[in-house]
């Protein structure tokens, strides 16, 4: 038989239970034997250990009540079964899979045994000359029947078992699409509040904000009737054209969630924007060409995060 949990996958749905309540480590054991219909229980060497290390990685803590430990969710933990909300679901059709494959496995050793227990019957009436119903016979056909009766109730908590966690991935597949929705327009929100607040106010971008961009940047220079205004940049042969970087942020390893990653983006193009007016100093005709370059840049990424029609 394979693994009922593939590998990190008990981890992981040891998380969800101490995320339904706090609970100490017998109270664990038993609900996975409950989950599991009483087809498979972990052994404590096997579950607080895990509960040890999550508690070590600050994803659980705990508090010592009437002798016992009993461990809670940490938001850390939380974190993460957000961030895993898909592979929750996952390991929920696993388990379903699971129980259904020991439902089986235990149907065959029923059915194995009431083979074998009818033979042996059919060999102990045939050796009689008249059929008995004597005290061995009367009990090997209620042996019999107990073990179709115990498969009969076996297969139908296994098909409990199925549905409920059949229910219950696709509940967790749809709060994870209502996440990711909520976190889609939280990221068009930000980003129509950084172009209205530096459309009204300015703020401070230089050449790097051209090379970012991609586009042409210019470098303003006192005296430039255009900066002095606060016009927009002159365009074409007289302007300085500033290469976009590929590499920048290259650093920022993908998390596998892009509102997660646009926001460390936002937050690195920040950094660099204060870096440069730290190390250049503003003045009032850059920081004119920068509030431009800034209004241009918030049009551009919004438009790139409307939904295309």
């Amino acid at each position: 038989m394979p693994p009922v949990f593939a590998h990190g996958r008990l981890r992981l749905y040891l998380l969800k239970l101490l995320d339904e309540a706090p609970r100490h480590g017998y109270e664990v054991i038993r609900l996975l034997e409950e989950r599991f219909q009483g087809l498979y229980a972990p052994s404590a060497g096997t579950v607080y250990p895990r509960l040890a290390k999550l508690e070590a990685e600050g994803l659980v803590t705990y508090a010592t009540e009437g002798g016992r430990k009993v461990y809670s969710i940490t938001d850390a933990g939380r974190a993460e079964l957000a961030d895993r909300g898909g592979e929750l679901a996952d390991l929920e059709l696993e388990i379903r899979d699971s129980v259904s494959e020991l439902a089986a496995e235990i149907r065959d050793d029923v059915r194995g045994a009431a083979g074998a227990l009818r033979r042996e019957m059919r060999a102990a009436a045939s050796a009689s000359a008249a059929p008995v119903e004597d005290a061995s016979w009367a009990a090997a056909k209620e042996e019999l029947r107990k073990a179709r009766q115990e498969w009969k109730e076996q297969a139908r908590r296994a098909k409990d078992e199925s549905r409920r966690a059949r229910e219950e991935a696709q509940a967790a597949r749809r709060q994870a699409k209502e996440a990711q929705e909520r976190a889609r327009e939280e990221v068009l929100r930000i980003a129509s509040q950084f172009q209205e607040q530096f459309a009204k106010s300015g703020g401070m971008l230089g050449n790097l904000a051209g090379s970012w961009l991609g586009g042409t940047a210019t470098t303003a220079r006192p005296g430039d009737a255009g900066a002095a205004t606060g016009a927009a940049a002159p365009t074409g042969a007289a302007a300085d054209t500033a290469a976009a970087d590929p590499h920048w942020a290259e650093d920022l390893t993908p998390t596998g969630d892009p509102a997660r990653d646009l926001d460390r983006l936002l937050d690195r193009f920040r950094d660099d924007i204060r870096d440069a007016a730290r190390d250049h100093g503003v003045t009032p005709a850059r920081l004119a060409e920068a509030r431009a370059h800034l209004a241009a840049a918030a049009d551009r990424i919004a438009e790139t995060l409307r939904p295309k029609r």
